[in-house]
C-alpha cells in the first residue's frame, strides 16, 4: 500500500472515494491516513531481488541447450526431463518464468525472426458473397444401431456471416462431396466467389512440393467452372486458413448431436434444419452482429445458380462375372447377359445415389450404357434387375424319377425279380433285348476244334473231363 500516493491524489484535487477506486482501497482506510497528517510512512527498502538465487539457474545452460536444438520445445517436457534426468526440485511455473526470457533470447541468437515462429497467423475478413469454406468431420459410429458402420458430416460456411449448412453422409468419395456441394448451394441460394479448401484427394489431384502450384482433380475444375467459383487450396498443416469451418464442426456436435440418439441419416439432417433458425438468431462474438441479418446480405451478394446442375460420376474399371454380376464397393450389381461376356471389363459411374454402368465401346446402336441402378446402401447388397438374366438357363427343364418312364413300360412284360441283378436288368431293359440261343457245338464248329473225352479220373464218380485238340 503506497500511502504517499493517497496524498498525492488528494493534493491533485480527487475526493477519498476517487483514490479508494483508484488506489483499490477502502475508503476508509483512505481517510483513516489522509486524516493523520502526523504519520510518517518509511522509505522504501532496497530490492532483495537476485539476492537470493533461483533454483532453476544450475540448471539454466541445460535448458539453453535444448532450446537451441528445438526453439519451439514446450515447457512441461523441459520440467519433465530436468526432473527425470537431473534432479530438478523446483516447480513447473520456475521453468515457464524462465523461458519467457530464454526463449527470445535463444531465438535471436539463431537469427529466427517473429515470421520463423509457429502458432502465428493472420486475421482476414471478406466481403458479403466472397468466400466459403468446406470441411469435413467424422462422426463415428452414431448411427451403429440402424446399421450403419461409419457417419460423416459435410460442413460449409459462409466467411462473411459465418452462416452454416451441414449434411451428413455415409461416404467421402467424390460424388457425395459435390452433392453435398450442390445440397449446400440450394440451402444458401447462391453461389460464394471462391471456396477454400484443405488438400483433401477430391479436390487435389497429388501432392506437390511447398510453393509449387498444386494440380486441381478434373472434376473438381469442371464443377467449379459449371458454378462460376474459384479453388482455394490451403497450403499444408494450415488449419487456422479455414477456421470458421474447423469451429464450426465442433458448434454443430455440442448443439446438435450431443446427447441425443437418431436412428437414420434423414433424422440427422433434420435435427440441423431445426438448429439453423436458432443459429441465426444468435450475435456472433466475432463481427458482433446477428448471424442471421448479416446471412442476409451474404446471401444477396452469392452468384445464382445455373439452369442445369452439374452431376460428378466417380468412375472405375471393373470386370463382369460369369453371374453377370460387377462388384463395387463390395456389393454386386446385373448387367444383360445378352450384352456382355465373362471377364469382360466395363465401367462404372458411381453418383451419389445411382450406380451406372458402362462399355468401354459403343455397341452396334452407338449406345455404351448397360444398366443403371440405385447406389447400395450397405456393403454386401445385391442389385440385380432379373431381366438381365433373361435367355439364361434357369433349371426349368430338369426333372427327376423315381422309376421307369410309362413310355419304355409300354407293351413289356412284368418280370418278377429274384435278384439285385435281374432288378437292375430290368430298370435298364437289358432284359428285354432279344438274344439268340445256340448249342455249344455250334460255336466248336465255327472254331475249328472238336472235343476230345479222357478217361474217368481215378477218385471220381465216373465224370469225364473233355480236352479241345486243333
Amino acid at each position: 500500500m503506497d500511502l504517499r500516493r493517497f496524498r498525492a491524489l488528494r493534493e491533485a484535487g480527487m475526493s477519498i472515494a476517487e483514490i479508494a477506486r483508484e488506489t483499490g482501497t477502502n475508503w476508509r482506510t483512505v481517510k483513516k491516513y489522509l486524516d493523520q497528517p502526523g504519520i510518517v510512512v518509511p522509505e522504501r527498502g532496497t530490492p532483495r531481488k537476485g539476492c537470493i538465487p533461483q533454483v532453476i539457474v544450475p540448471y539454466a545452460p541445460v535448458v539453453d541447450a535444448w532450446l537451441q536444438a528445438d526453439i519451439t520445445l514446450k515447457g512441461t517436457v523441459i520440467h519433465e526431463r530436468l526432473v527425470d534426468t537431473y534432479g530438478f526440485t523446483g516447480h513447473y511455473q520456475r521453468v515457464k518464468m524462465y523461458l519467457q526470457e530464454a526463449r527470445p533470447r535463444i531465438a535471436a541468437e539463431l537469427g529466427l525472426g517473429p515470421a520463423d515462429m509457429d502458432g502465428l497467423h493472420r486475421r482476414f475478413e471478406v466481403f458479403p458473397g466472397a468466400q466459403a469454406q468446406v470441411d469435413w468431420g467424422d462422426e463415428g459410429g452414431i448411427l451403429t444401431r440402424a446399421g450403419i458402420r461409419k457417419v460423416y458430416s459435410f460442413h460449409m460456411v459462409l466467411s462473411y456471416s459465418r452462416d452454416p449448412f451441414c449434411c451428413f453422409t455415409t461416404s467421402m468419395d467424390l460424388a457425395t462431396f459435390w452433392d453435398c456441394h450442390r445440397r449446400a448451394f440450394a440451402h444458401f441460394g447462391g453461389v460464394p466467389k471462391t471456396i477454400v479448401y484443405d488438400r483433401t484427394k477430391t479436390v487435389v489431384r497429388r501432392h506437390v512440393a511447398p510453393g509449387q502450384a498444386v494440380p486441381l482433380h478434373p472434376e473438381a475444375v469442371a464443377f467449379a467452372g459449371h458454378y462460376d467459383f474459384d479453388i482455394d487450396v490451403l497450403a499444408a498443416y494450415r488449419p487456422t486458413g479455414k477456421g470458421r469451418v474447423e469451429r464450426q464442426v465442433t458448434i454443430v456436435r455440442d448443439h446438435v448431436l450431443a446427447g441425443r440418439g437418431f436412428a437414420s441419416l434423414m433424422e440427422l439432417d433434420a435435427a440441423f434444419a431445426a438448429w439453423v433458425p436458432l443459429r441465426r438468431s444468435r450475435t456472433h462474438r466475432t463481427h458482433g452482429e446477428v448471424i442471421g441479418v448479416r446471412a442476409a446480405r451474404d446471401h444477396a451478394a452469392l452468384r445464382p445458380l445455373p439452369a442445369r446442375p452439374y452431376i460428378v460420376a466417380d468412375r472405375h474399371l471393373r470386370y463382369v462375372g460369369k453371374d453377370c454380376l460387377v462388384a463395387f464397393e463390395a456389393s454386386l450389381y446385373s448387367v444383360p447377359a445378352r450384352r456382355i461376356r465373362p471377364r469382360q471389363l466395363v465401367e462404372v459411374r458411381s453418383g451419389h445415389d445411382t450406380v451406372s454402368l458402362h462399355l468401354l465401346t459403343a455397341d452396334a446402336t452407338g449406345s455404351t450404357l448397360l444398366a443403371v441402378h440405385p447406389r447400395a446402401a450397405v456393403r454386401g447388397q445385391w442389385v440385380i434387375d432379373m431381366s438381365h438374366w433373361g435367355g439364361l438357363p434357369d433349371g426349368h427343364t430338369r426333372a427327376v424319377t423315381a422309376g421307369d418312364t410309362a413310355e419304355r413300360h409300354a407293351g413289356r412284360a412284368s418280370v418278377s425279380s429274384t435278384s439285385p441283378l435281374q432288378d437292375l436288368l430290368h430298370r435298364t431293359g437289358a432284359d428285354q433285348i432279344p438274344v439268340g440261343r445256340r448249342p455249344l457245338q455250334f460255336y466248336d464248329e465255327i472254331a475249328g476244334v472238336r472235343p476230345i473225352r479222357l478217361a474217368p479220373v481215378p477218385g471220381t464218380t465216373g465224370a469225364t473231363t473233355e480236352k479241345e485238340t486243333a
